[in-house]
C-alpha cells in the first residue's frame, strides 16, 4: 500500500501529532510525507518528499494573525502550481492533517482525500461553537482543504467520527513535577509586550518560549528562551500552569499533565475561538485578551489550585486502523465512487 501522509507545517501542533502518526503509517504501507508551509519552529525526524510552500497564516505581535502580511506572501500562482505538481494518482491513499496543497490536488484529480486533523471537528456536528459568528471563518475552515471522509481530534469526543487528542509519545514518558513556575508561548505577541504584562505579576516566574528572539535572556521575573521541543516539553512538565494560545496541541498536552491552563485566542483566527468555546466547557479559564481589564481574571487563575481532569487514551493506532480499514482494506473502488460523490464542494 502506498500512503501519502501531508501534514500542515504552519505551526507545531499538526507536525507534533505526525510524529505519532507516521510511525503507525510506516507499519502499515510505503509512506511519503508531504509537508506545506515555513512557520513552524519544529521539524519531522523523517524524511520528507514534497516540501511545498503552501497556503500559510503569519502570526503578527499584537495577539493575532496579521492578515495583511498573510496575504502578500501567498503566491496563489505558486500555490496553484505546487497543486498540480503533487501526484496524488500515484497513491492508494491520501491522509490529510490539514493540508491544502494535497487535498487541492485530491479534489481537482477526482481523488478521495481522508481528512485526519483538528480542525476538521472544529465544525462537527455538537461541537461547541463561539457566540460570535466570523463566516470567513467557517468558509476557511470548510474549504482550505476539502476532503471527502473526516474523521477528527477535539477536546472531547462529541460524535463517532471524533477523537480525543493525540498525546504524542515524548508527552506521555514525561516525568511530571511542580518546580513553582509558569510556562508561556504565545507567539502571537510581541517579547517587549508579554514583557510589559507579566512584569506586573512580580511574584511569579514566567518561563516564556519566545518566536521573536532566538537567545535566552531574563528581565526581572520574565525568562525568555528560544522555542525548543525539548525545552519546551521540560518546562511544561514542571511548571506549576500554562499560559498558551487557544490552539489545540499544546492545551491539549497542558490538561493532559494536569496543569492550571489558561488560554488567550487569536484575534482573526476563528479555529482558536471555537477551542475557546470547547475548553470553556471544560472548565478552562479563557482571555478575550491581555489587555489590563483581564489582569484580575489573570490573578484569580494563579490564585486557584483546582484542576481539570480529562481522559486522553492512547488510540492513536486504532484511529488509524480504524481509517484503513473502513477506506482502503474493503473495496477501495467502490470507497473511490462514494467519496467523490460526497466531497466538500466549494462552489455548493
Amino acid at each position: 500500500m502506498k500512503i501519502l501522509y501531508a501534514v500542515q507545517g504552519t505551526g507545531n501542533g499538526h507536525l507534533s501529532r505526525a510524529r505519532d502518526v507516521i510511525p503507525l503509517l510506516k507499519n502499515i504501507g510505503e509512506v511519503d510525507i508531504l509537508v506545506s508551509g515555513t512557520q513552524a519552529d519544529m521539524t519531522l525526524p523523517y524524511d520528507v518528499k514534497y516540501q511545498m510552500k503552501g497556503l500559510g497564516f503569519i502570526f503578527g505581535k499584537r495577539g493575532g494573525v496579521d492578515l495583511w502580511k498573510t496575504f502578500i506572501q501567498n503566491n496563489i500562482r505558486g500555490i496553484i502550481r505546487e497543486i498540480q505538481k503533487v501526484p496524488v494518482h500515484q497513491y492508494d491513499v491520501v491522509i490529510n492533517d490539514f493540508e491544502p496543497v494535497s487535498a487541492w490536488a485530491c479534489y481537482f484529480k477526482r481523488r478521495p482525500c481522508i481528512a485526519l486533523s483538528h480542525q476538521c471537528a472544529v465544525l462537527a456536528v455538537n461541537a461547541p461553537l463561539p457566540k460570535h459568528r466570523d463566516r470567513i471563518g467557517r468558509l476557511i475552515l470548510k474549504y482550505y482543504a476539502p476532503s471527502t471522509v473526516k474523521y477528527g481530534f477535539h477536546f472531547s469526543s462529541f460524535n463517532d467520527q471524533t477523537y480525543t487528542p493525540v498525546i504524542r509519545r515524548q508527552v506521555r514518558e514525561l516525568f511530571v513535577s511542580n518546580n513553582g513556575h509558569y510556562t508561556v508561548y504565545l507567539p502571537s505577541y510581541s517579547d517587549k509586550k508579554l514583557i510589559k504584562i507579566l512584569s506586573r505579576f512580580s511574584d511569579i516566574k514566567w518561563e516564556v518560549f519566545s518566536k521573536h528572539n532566538r537567545k535566552a535572556y531574563d528581565c526581572g521575573n520574565v525568562f525568555l528562551k528560544p522555542v525548543h521541543n525539548e525545552a519546551f516539553l521540560e518546562s511544561m512538565a514542571s511548571s506549576k500552569g500554562i499560559l498558551c494560545g487557544a490552539g489545540f496541541e499544546t492545551p491539549s498536552e497542558a490538561l493532559f499533565l494536569k496543569k492550571k491552563l489558561l488560554v488567550v485566542p487569536m484575534e482573526n483566527q476563528y479555529e482558536q475561538h471555537c477551542n475557546a468555546a470547547a475548553l470553556k466547557v471544560l472548565g478552562v479559564t479563557v482571555l478575550k485578551n491581555l489587555k489590563k481589564k483581564q489582569f484580575p481574571k489573570i490573578r484569580e487563575w494563579l490564585n486557584t489550585e483546582s484542576l481539570i481532569q480529562v481522559d486522553f487514551p492512547d488510540i492513536t493506532e486504532e484511529i488509524i486502523q480504524t481509517l484503513l480499514n473502513n477506506h482502503f482494506i474493503t473495496n477501495l473502488s467502490a470507497v473511490n465512487q462514494s467519496f467523490l460523490g460526497s466531497i466538500d464542494s466549494p462552489v455548493n
